[in-house]
């Protein structure tokens, strides 16, 4: 059975699809940098965890966990290397590749044994398959492309300690803002979006985006349109440039569905779409699609969320 090594960066869901597609695959071996990975790697399956030592590996950008995850990564016949589809796991991939002198593959959606790989392309018109035709495949898996599947594990751990060259030092990390979180689901962990667009006018009417995802327990997501019109922050902005969303439900409002927000939720599991347009391309993927006013639309979907609950 192949091993298969996966960068774990934290406890998130996104690290859970990623154990769960490498354990599809063989054998898992984890690297761990921090006390939340190394948990998520437990829950996941691993059988083997790597856990870096190096107080100096978060003060610097992305070169020096790709330095650690090579020194691991060498001279051992791994059968894939995994890494999140996130910038940091993007940063990552490049320079692994490059020190381990092998291709390598961004946001995939699946994986198989014999090493080929689907990626959705183009707001997902578009599928290519992709193998890696120079040994194991290294690759970034897109967030939402699996369901995270629990299988607790003991996994045997082994202490690795790095030392950091000074390639590694170039770029410091000279500040960390945590922003506040808010008492509603972050966009990635949600199994709901309710999102707004231009379409609903203003920043005072996301009042009613927001009591709908509340109703739901849901997310609040917005289109780049929404975002660049001061409706909504951007730190919300689902879409290309945005977040990558793959709720169980997402609900876009007042969205005419560009390429750009369409390439950020196409694969959420089900899609309702809110819009007066009946010729707006986001009815072109809806499951649900309703045309009529958002404003009118949306209080009847609260009114009977809550005459359920």
């Amino acid at each position: 059975m192949s091993q298969i090594l996966v960068y774990v960066p934290d406890n998130s869901r996104h690290a859970g699809e990623i154990l769960t597609l490498a354990r599809s695959l063989g054998e898992v071996a984890a690297v761990a940098f921090n006390e939340e990975g190394a948990a998520a790697a437990a829950e996941y399956g691993a059988t083997t965890l790597y856990r870096v030592n190096e107080p100096q590996v978060d003060s610097y950008f992305a070169a020096p966990k790709a330095e650690a995850i090579t020194s691991i990564a060498q001279g051992q016949d791994w059968g894939g290397i995994l890494l999140p589809g996130s910038d940091e796991g993007k940063a990552i991939v490049g320079r692994l590749a490059v020190a381990l002198n092998r291709g390598f593959l961004t946001d995939i959606s699946t994986l198989d044994s014999d090493g080929v790989a689907r990626q959705d392309i183009f707001a997902g018109s578009r599928i290519v398959t992709s193998k890696v035709t120079d040994g194991f495949t290294i690759a970034t898996v897109k967030a939402g492309a699996v369901n995270a599947e629990p299988a607790p594990s003991t996994p045997s751990e082994e202490a690795v300690d790095v030392s950091l060259s000074d390639d590694a030092k170039k770029v410091s990390i000279v500040e960390t803002v945590d922003e506040p979180a808010g008492d509603r689901p972050g966009l990635t962990e949600a199994d709901v979006i309710i999102s707004g667009g231009r379409g609903v006018g203003s920043a005072d009417d996301f009042a009613l985006i927001e009591k709908v995802a509340d109703s739901f327990g849901a997310a609040v997501g917005a289109s780049r349109a929404a975002t660049d019109s001061g409706f909504y922050p951007h730190k919300f902005q689902v879409g290309q440039t945005g977040t990558t969303v793959s709720p169980q439900l997402y609900v876009a409002a007042g969205i005419s569905g560009a390429i750009q927000h369409r390439a950020g939720m196409q694969t959420s599991r089900v899609i309702v779409a809110v819009n007066k347009d009946s010729d707006a391309p986001i009815f072109s993927m809806a499951d649900f699609g309703v045309v009529g006013n958002l404003f009118d639309v949306l209080p009847q979907l609260l009114e009977e969320v809550e005459k359920r609950k």
